[in-house]
């Protein structure tokens, strides 16, 4: 016959009976509830005192259940699972989890990283990851709350909102004391500063030098690079000139840590943009927290890409 509630023994009482029989040892018990060996056997007489029975059989050094023993174990054993299957569940559920942000190695490394300490100071308590990657992740089984995604309007995800687009224009180190450039003659004195991408030609000096009608024009040195914040880097120690995306260096050209190169071309708008992407519908309030956040300091990097926009 089944014990009421009333009468059932405490859990604290079987939990220190199941923590026993797990480790088969009243010390190692111990040690795993953070218990004296004293309190933890005397949770195992007062439950056997309840019970009416013996549960242990005590040697000088060792344990062994009794048979009521063995079959209250069998059963408290695996109910005390449970419970911390389902309560750890519980728990994890309504822990704040950090708000995972995706974006591109360039990105992350130019923009993102810089105005990180600023989401901080207004959100104190939330955490935030990023995740760099130039793969194209799949948000929601990657678990990432927020993606800034680079591409024209006709490919931009379905909901994806607007961030900035993008202009391009040489930038250099003010250390170099270029003049600007008017002919395809000043060009060969300059080493120019590639990116290694022919899926992105607006961002090489080919197209470029095409544009302004110099495509014969010979550089004094090209510098290649796959990585387009290690490009920005090599220009930031005065190695050459690089082709600047500047609304993602906008913080580097105020602080003229990188100023502009004067051109015949104007600044070129390249048709693309930077579009932030939700995983759901409905996010969790850190999340909106983020989200809300990098849209205002979007607004900060807008440039003349998007004055007609």
């Amino acid at each position: 016959m089944p014990l009421s509630l009333l009468r059932l023994p405490s859990l604290d009482l079987v939990r220190g009976f199941v923590a026993v029989g797990r480790r088969m040892s009243i010390s190692l018990a111990a040690q795993d509830l953070c218990l004296t060996q004293s309190a933890v056997s005397k949770q195992v007489h007062a439950l056997e005192e309840q019970l009416g029975v013996k549960l242990l059989v005590r040697g000088h050094r060792s344990i062994a259940f009794t048979a009521e023993g063995e079959r209250l174990f069998r059963s408290a054993d695996g109910a005390v699972q449970q419970l911390q299957d389902v309560m750890g569940g519980i728990r994890q559920t309504s822990e704040q989890r950090p708000v995972t942000l995706s974006a591109s190695i360039g990105m992350t490394g130019l923009w993102l990283l810089p105005r990180l300490s600023r989401v901080q100071k207004l959100h104190p308590g939330v955490d935030v990851r990023v995740s760099a990657n130039n793969r194209l992740a799949d948000l929601r089984n990657d678990g990432i709350d927020l993606a800034i995604r680079y591409t024209t309007p006709a490919l931009a995800p379905a909901g994806a909102l607007r961030l900035f687009g993008e202009t391009v224009a040489p930038v250099a180190h003010p250390s170099l004391g270029l003049t600007p450039l008017r002919t395809a003659d000043a060009v060969s004195h300059l080493c120019l500063l590639d990116f290694d991408d022919p899926q992105h030609p607006w961002l090489q000096w080919n197209d470029w030098l095409a544009s302004v009608g110099w495509a014969d024009a010979k550089p004094q040195a090209v510098l290649h690079f796959n990585q387009y914040d290690q490009l920005i880097q090599a220009a930031l120690a005065g190695q050459g000139v690089a082709l600047g995306r500047l609304e993602l260096i906008q913080s580097l050209l105020d602080d003229r840590r990188l100023v502009r190169v004067d051109s015949p071309a104007p600044v070129q708008a390249s048709g693309h943009a930077y579009w932030l992407i939700q995983a759901e519908d409905a996010p969790r309030e850190e999340v909106r927290h983020v989200a809300a956040w990098l849209v205002a300091e979007a607004r900060q990097s807008r440039g003349a890409g998007d004055a007609a926009v």
